[in-house]
């Protein structure tokens, strides 16, 4: 991809932006940013490098009517609906987002994972075996460092093992992975999409651009995202944690198999080697091995890299017991399916500390799920009233609530007894009390090393 002197606006100044505005600048690109806050409310160092990098600042303005460009790289984190896309759309040549801008200045093969939940361990895990295979690996996206620095350090021999999410998908153009995968598919991020239908159309642009030669991995359990499967061009590889397949990924005899074009049965590893808990993180060692084995990549690596994974930051991760009370941090759990997952895989005695950011999601399938599971249930952020209404049409009324997540620890601390565990799940997004569900998971894990103290 030729920049040398090309016109682009990057519209919001977040992690993905910054990081476009200086590969295309590093590029000998005419950059211009863009973004939507007062420059009083953007942070001084921000300010002060956009300044010092761009040609024009448009903080809290549109660029002017009679400016053109010859692109716009835009935030995953500004909807399309948004002023700034139109203005994109009328004044820019064309309109991308940093995935796509990454895909074309890198070489070398992608691996991108989609879906609802189980994209970080997915994708982690990925790279993880990718990398006991000796092959050069950069693991991206919405975890890791952004896409474009990697594709700056990319040869033909490099491996991207991608999570790529709706709002990244929904401005690719030419991103052709050799491998996608499409976890599972559920309602989330309706507040951005607008219908489960337009959020579904939104991920299944993964695969939009592979041919016969790929491969596309999907879940054949999961019959929303499977339906999906029906208008892809590259080879269908499903996996499953209930059924023998025919073809694809799955256990038998409580062992992860593939099944190949071949016919042929290959031995990956047993059940048991797997080392993070849940039936959910059998479905995502089985898309990972999938992923991999179509990848290229020998069984035995696959094996070795499952044996020693062991999960990742701020999904279902045990922090510490207190007094024979066992604390887990699950704040990526931002959605109902999420934390459902996460209390199926810790079973019972549990009190959850849920609620956050509204993403516009039904609470009753969760709030049923707590019976039998749930001990008391700790309320906080905007939904939390939402949660509690459904909890009465489920029957559930042992929940009550607390300001924020320095109450709920105390509160969960009292009536905490030995055998019991303390889960942070909020199955809502962080954006009403916290930055990202990193901030909060830590500010969780914090709060259990103070107990630690008393």
């Amino acid at each position: 991809m030729e920049l040398k002197d090309k016109q682009v606006l990057v519209a919001g100044m977040g992690k993905s932006g910054l990081a476009a505005m200086r590969v295309l600048k590093q590029e000998g690109a005419r950059v211009f940013v863009y973004d939507k806050e007062d420059p009083k409310k953007v942070s001084d160092e921000i300010r002060e490098e956009a300044n010092n990098t761009a040609e024009g600042c448009y903080w809290g303005v549109l660029p002017e009517e009679e400016r053109r460009f010859d692109f716009m790289v835009i935030s995953p984190g500004i909807p399309l609906t948004e002023e700034i896309a139109g203005y994109g759309r009328s004044h820019c040549g064309e309109l991308i987002g940093e995935l796509e801008l990454a895909y074309r200045l890198s070489k070398g093969s992608y691996i991108a994972i989609t879906g609802t939940n189980g994209k970080t361990t997915t994708t982690s895990l990925v790279g993880e075996i990718l990398k006991k295979a000796g092959r050069k690996t950069f693991v991206v996206g919405n975890i890791g460092e952004p896409v474009v620095y990697a594709a700056e350090k990319s040869d033909e021999e490099t491996w991207f093992a991608a999570e790529v999410s709706s709002f990244q998908l929904e401005t690719v153009r030419e991103f052709h992975p050799v491998v996608s995968a499409m976890l599972n598919l559920t309602p989330d991020h309706l507040n951005r999409h607008g219908t489960f239908e337009e959020y579904g159309r939104a991920k299944a642009n993964v695969y939009k651009n592979q041919t016969k030669e790929d491969y596309f991995i999907v879940n054949w359990d999961n019959k929303e995202g499977y339906q999906l499967a029906g208008g892809c061009p590259a080879l269908v590889i499903p996996f499953s944690r209930k059924d023998e397949l025919e073809e694809g990924c799955f256990v038998k005899d409580g062992r992860i198999v593939i099944r190949n074009l071949q016919d042929r049965e290959v031995d990956i590893c047993g059940l048991e080697d797997i080392q993070i808990p849940g039936d959910h993180n059998v479905e995502n060692v089985l898309a990972a091995a999938a992923m991999c084995y179509y990848a290229g990549v020998a069984p035995e690596d696959i094996a070795r890299g499952i044996r020693e994974f062991e999960g990742v930051e701020h999904r279902i991760e045990f922090v510490d017991e207190i007094g024979g009370v066992r604390y887990y941090n699950d704040s990526k759990g931002t959605n109902t399916d999420a934390s459902r997952k996460a209390l199926e895989a810790l079973k019972e005695n549990i009190i959850l500390i849920a609620g956050g950011y509204d993403k516009k999601e039904n609470m009753l399938p969760f709030a049923e799920d707590l019976k039998g599971r749930v001990r008391h249930l700790l309320l906080m952020g905007v939904t939390a009233p939402d949660i509690a209404k459904a909890c009465d049409e489920a029957g559930f009324t042992e929940y009550s609530f607390r300001k924020d997540l320095e109450e709920c620890m105390e509160a969960a601390y009292e009536m905490a007894q030995p055998g019991d565990i303390v889960l942070l799940s909020p199955a809502c997004a962080s954006w009403d009390m916290y930055p990202s569900y990193e901030v909060r998971g830590r500010h969780f894990k914090e709060l259990v090393a103070r107990l630690k103290t008393r």
